[in-house]
């Protein structure tokens, strides 16, 4: 990855810019005169490219105009960079339109779907998310298993078989404990806590897990192998990490800080201090979901930030090289990741859309044949639409968050009714949709299920 290049100095360019009374009233009056540009929060590096506002002799000049409207914007943040200087934010009017929208989004003024709010649904819905988003963000630090294999150990509840599995499968259970401890205060053993069950059987020593690291460390590009990020000395983390705490706990500070950019910011710190060995871009993220819940952003729970993040995966990483080589400029970080938020509430929707378009379709079919419960609705319709998919008692009851007996009570009596057939393997019975399910649910009864 290519560093971006740092901002030219300021107050030289200042300096200029006010060496003439009269050219500043008119540059002033200009279009050029904002601390954005088209709407946008630009970095020096993209800046520097772009067409020069008419009237404006070059890019430093209007750098200079820029970084000038910036400073009424800039509040200084309690946390300090590994020299000591401190990081800022601004709230421009693109920040401050997002949160507004991602508010009225996650507040539930926008309508929720209903098979959110449905306990019928609801769980194979936080399931499926928690699922992804597990996958995902471990698949951003470096894990290489297939989605579909990882998706069913996490359903059938297998144990994993390589280390990429298990940092998938760990991941996935300190999300599952972050919920548990969403409404408690933030506390650095709490972080160790959610740091040992994300890394769990994945580090080389596993006393790290938990423990913050004793000794240097630096982020390398992973295709480049040039260092993008060095950690601040391991002996200011103790002080670092009970400061990020007081910070998620309104302790210590008079600072009014949103929610949402509060969560992104404890994702940003946490990432930058790099405390820990490994696994500090999964407790960065998790972090944020912690965050997001314990602000009362319940509906955060159905939402995979990294699956988002995956797609331009080079784009997250900017948006830190950004802060740091813009005079601990954060404003850049939280922009992009209200963005990758905005993109995963739409994903949200859309993706539940789809799924209650293949209820409905499943419900059509057999309008007229059994009064299948919602369990088995929901697996029909799956059936329908993964021709291929296998299912098991495990996994059918950690979907739906029921008994192994329920479970294969559902199963069974689609079996009897000729839409599943099994076979064993290993001794575990593997129930299969017929590949001609849906002609088979046109063609069923219209009695009840096999009691």
């Amino acid at each position: 990855m290519r560093i971006p290049q740092s901002p030219p100095d300021f107050l030289p360019l200042l300096s200029k810019l006010f060496q003439s009374t009269g050219e500043f009233s008119r540059i002033h009056r200009s279009t050029a005169y904002s601390a954005t540009v088209d709407g946008r929060y630009v970095h020096w590096d993209k800046l520097r490219h772009l067409p020069l506002p008419s009237g404006i002799e070059n890019h430093q000049m209007w750098w200079a105009i820029v970084q000038l409207n910036r400073l009424s914007l800039f509040r200084e943040l309690p946390f300090m960079d590994r020299s000591g200087s401190p990081f800022k934010l601004a709230l421009p009017d693109p920040l401050l339109r997002q949160l507004t929208e991602i508010d009225r989004d996650l507040s539930g003024r926008v309508p929720v779907p209903d098979q959110l709010v449905n306990s019928a649904t609801r769980d194979r819905f936080l399931m499926s998310a928690l699922i992804e988003e597990a996958i995902t963000s471990s698949q951003l630090e470096g894990a290489a298993t297939a989605r579909e294999v990882a998706r069913e150990m996490l359903r059938s509840g297998r144990s994993p078989r390589d280390q990429h599995e298990r940092m998938i499968f760990h991941n996935f259970g300190a999300m599952r404990f972050i919920r548990s401890v969403a409404e408690k205060d933030l506390t650095p053993e709490l972080i160790f806590e959610i740091h040992s069950r994300i890394t769990k059987d994945t580090l080389d020593d596993p006393r790290d897990a938990g423990t913050l690291r004793d000794c240097d460390i630096s982020v390398e590009d992973r295709l480049s192998g040039v260092e993008v990020h060095r950690g601040p000395d391991a002996r200011c983390l103790p002080l670092r990490m009970t400061r990020l705490c007081d910070f998620a706990n309104d302790k210590g500070t008079k600072l009014f800080i949103h929610p949402l950019v509060k969560a992104v910011l404890l994702h940003f710190f946490l990432a930058y201090d790099h405390p820990f060995v490994d696994g500090n871009g999964r407790t960065a993220r998790a972090l944020f979901y912690w965050s997001m819940l314990h602000s009362g952003y319940r509906l955060c729970e159905f939402l995979s930030i990294s699956h988002i993040l995956a797609k331009a995966p080079s784009k997250y990483s900017k948006a830190y090289l950004y802060t740091e080589t813009d005079q601990n400029d954060v404003t850049y970080f939280v922009l992009d990741q209200l963005t990758a938020l905005q993109r995963a509430i739409r994903s949200l929707h859309e993706y539940v859309r789809s799924k209650v378009a293949e209820m409905e379709r499943t419900q059509h079919l057999m309008r007229k044949a059994q009064s299948f419960n919602h369990r088995q609705l929901a697996l029909l319709s799956h059936a329908i639409a993964n021709p291929d998919a296998s299912y098991r008692v495990t996994s059918h009851a950690n979907s739906h968050q029921i008994t192994r007996q329920t479970a294969r009570t559902d199963l069974n009596e689609l079996v009897e009714m000729q839409l599943l057939w099994t076979e064993t393997i290993q001794k575990a019975v593997i129930f299969h949709p017929f590949h001609d399910i849906e002609e088979r649910l046109q063609s069923v009864g219209t009695k009840a299920p096999p009691s």
